[in-house]
């Protein structure tokens, strides 16, 4: 009973909570811009379904909790949907008042800006998450040790020792264990200089990581374990924390284009896409770990969050601004019909990518015996 109780808070409760968070700073962008240009909102809702808990404010906003916690909206008075865009009533027939807080009736650029604000206040909530880190508990500072070297294997070979300390590979610095691991596994066979300390001495060593096999791809392993040395903790003041929460987003960033690039050139495995239960595992172990370890992952889900809502599928922001391009550039909407296939075909993509990652999800975390140890 008390590793249900444990499994519910870590990875169901914790995990609704970081979720809603990020979903509600998503939003919080598309009202908080809408408003600005006098757009009226109608509805402010995290999770979807019947509503559970709600209240209207004073220019008659609804906001509400829903029975289904995973994801959220903001309705705009005026906005369109694929199913309601040829009923809309001519322009002569809107009554004037209506027109001046109509989501319809605003510019391209002023429509643009409002879908646009929902991922980048994602992005700048991270930044903020991450500076707070470094202004109330300090950057971490520290370095890739080896923790132990196995037999046989290319670090052996190449005469690394427990204890060393990797300053870089390749002429890339290393600053942590994934930077290691993304190196080694896109160059198997590849002979690399690593640059190492030991005792006080830098030494430069040829390591060539093993070719090895996994799921039918060919990937580098250097055979050792990683772990953190010398770790210390700097406070930033306000601008370098904002600084390095910059750097911590843009870095982010950067790694998810180059999985992406990789995914696409056969070079990573799909199996590494994480979907809801996966979210929910991660989100688990990092409650066990500490607030601090939530946070970070808060801002880390907040990024995947507004960068995948930029993406150009039509139903997610980056479609709708994509339609907006279109219309300006041709002076006009695109056609009802052409939206509504847009807006569909979008709709299965994301459907099938939900789908595929939750697939994902059930392999790799093995969810099905897991319940079945829980509850024995």
């Amino acid at each position: 009973m008390e590793s249900f109780l444990n499994f519910t808070w870590y990875n169901i409760i914790v995990f609704l909570i970081v979720f809603s968070i990020v979903v509600f700073v998503h939003e919080w962008g598309h009202f908080w811009v809408a408003r600005r240009n006098k757009v009226r909102v109608e509805v402010f809702s995290i999770g979807f379904g019947p509503e559970v808990f709600g209240w209207t404010d004073s220019l008659n906003t609804r906001w509400k909790l829903s029975a289904i916690p995973l994801g959220g909206y903001v309705k705009m008075f005026g906005e369109r949907s694929d199913n309601d865009s040829p009923d809309q009533p001519p322009e002569e027939e809107t009554p004037p008042e209506e027109k001046a807080v109509s989501f319809q009736y605003k510019t391209v650029g002023q429509r643009s800006a409002i879908v646009a604000a929902g991922p980048i206040v994602n992005l700048l909530f991270a930044v903020v998450l991450m500076g707070g880190i470094a202004m109330f508990v300090g950057v971490p500072n520290f370095m890739v040790g080896v923790g132990a070297v196995l037999e046989n294997s290319a670090a052996q070979k190449a005469g690394l020792k427990e204890g060393d300390i990797i300053l870089s590979i390749a002429e890339k610095e290393i600053k942590n264990p994934q930077d290691v691991k993304d190196i080694v596994t896109r160059n198997p066979g590849v002979s690399m200089l690593a640059v190492i300390e030991r005792n006080g001495s830098i030494l430069k060593k040829s390591v060539r990581p093993d070719l090895y096999i996994a799921d039918e791809r060919n990937v580098g392993r250097l055979g050792i374990h990683m772990q953190a040395v010398n770790v210390s903790y700097e406070r930033r003041g306000p601008i370098g924390a904002i600084w390095y929460g910059t750097q911590y987003t843009v870095n982010m960033i950067t790694r998810i284009f180059d999985y992406l690039g990789d995914l696409v050139l056969g070079r990573r495995d799909a199996n590494e896409l994480g979907g809801p239960l996966g979210i929910a595992q991660i989100t688990g172990q990092a409650a066990k770990q500490g607030l601090l370890e939530v946070i970070v992952l808060t801002a880390a889900l907040s990024i995947n969050l507004g960068l995948l809502n930029l993406f150009p599928i039509p139903i997610l922001d980056g479609g709708h601004l994509l339609f907006f391009a279109s219309e300006a550039v041709l002076g006009r909407p695109l056609g009802p019909q052409a939206q509504e296939y847009g807006l569909r075909v979008g709709l299965i993509m994301v459907l099938i990518l939900m789908v595929f990652a939750t697939w994902q999800d059930i392999n790799r975390i093995g969810i099905v015996d897991y319940f079945e140890n829980l509850l024995s």
